[in-house]
């Protein structure tokens, strides 16, 4: 059984234990989802570290990490449970051939209609998690989600049980730590923020970005480490199809440290742009007017 926290700052000690380092506000709203049992609903660009506060929580907790991943289209079954119909239909076409069907066709249905052929989808498996310890439910990235899928997660929320017409009411004990994220391709309605504590998760700052790269890239000395991150600070700026995240400057950073490199210069960027940014236009605009920028930024520091 996991210590609950009693403030902010034991939900910051206890991130940075697991490698995640938290800023003070998102320490708080941590600390206050927990002891409030609310959902946490995160926003910010991609790549700032919202899946990751949920995997670091769930390795905190000692609890499953279930994670439902939103997509166009998604529904209720596929998010809840659905009866396993090919194993159902198999069952039933060997109590046919045994007669067991004629004879007691209730007791057919019963069986077909038992947990034995339901299929626990995500949202099922952290509301009833039985003497298991307390799980951590990541709803990611809600926003590709329809309007439909994200009245039906207010329902769920409000009071984490569900009814299955067949088999009564699962869950209302010991609720699941709930993360939602979003990356804000499309607004989420209020009802759903209502129901939840909300953060917008910024990029790092510089001096917070250089810890995370001494962190997670700990072969990389400390000088490469600050001019990495000032260059990631200056593509972010440059308008970029997709600026870079914390996981790519962590990738970029490993990357240098692999390739034995002390110092960012034109050439090591330029040969290594594929580490820190994944579309060819956004390349082509580094290449073509940033690495100036970057060698500039470098040398004012």
């Amino acid at each position: 059984m996991w210590n609950i926290p009693n403030s902010p700052l034991e939900v910051s000690s206890a991130l940075a234990d697991r490698n995640y380092l938290a800023d003070e506000g998102l320490a708080t709203v941590v600390y206050l989802a927990i002891s409030m049992q609310r959902p946490l609903f995160l926003e910010g660009d991609a790549g700032v570290g919202k899946t990751e506060l949920a995997k670091v929580l769930a390795s905190w907790t000692g609890g499953e990490l279930i994670r439902l991943q939103c997509y166009e289209g998604i529904d209720a079954s596929q998010a809840l449970y659905e009866w396993d119909y090919t194993r159902q239909l198999l069952h039933l076409r060997a109590a046919e051939a045994s007669g067991r069907a004629t004879k007691d066709s209730q007791a057919i249905e019963d069986e077909l209609y038992s947990e034995r052929f339901l299929i626990r989808r995500p949202l099922l498996r952290a509301i009833d998690h039985g003497d298991q310890p307390q799980p951590v439910l990541l709803i990611d990235e809600v926003d590709r989600a329809d309007d439909e899928f994200e009245a039906f997660l207010l329902e769920v929320l409000s009071d984490h049980t569900v009814t299955i017409p067949e088999l009564g009411t699962f869950g209302g004990k010991n609720p699941p730590l709930v993360v939602v994220t979003s990356n804000r391709t499309r607004d989420v309605h209020d009802a759903l923020k209502r129901r939840c504590l909300y953060h917008w998760l910024n990029h790092p700052d510089l001096e917070r970005e250089v810890e995370i790269i001494q962190l997670k890239a700990p072969e990389v000395d400390s000088e490469l480490a600050r001019q990495v991150a000032l260059a990631v600070k200056v593509m972010r700026g440059m308008g970029l199809y997709k600026p870079p995240g914390v996981a790519e400057t962590i990738d970029w950073s490993t990357a240098l440290g692999k390739l034995g490199e002390s110092v960012l210069d034109e050439e090591t960027i330029n040969a290594t742009l594929g580490a820190v940014l994944k579309y060819r236009e956004d390349q082509d605009r580094v290449s073509a007017q940033g690495i100036e920028m970057i060698m500039a930024a470098a040398a004012n520091e």
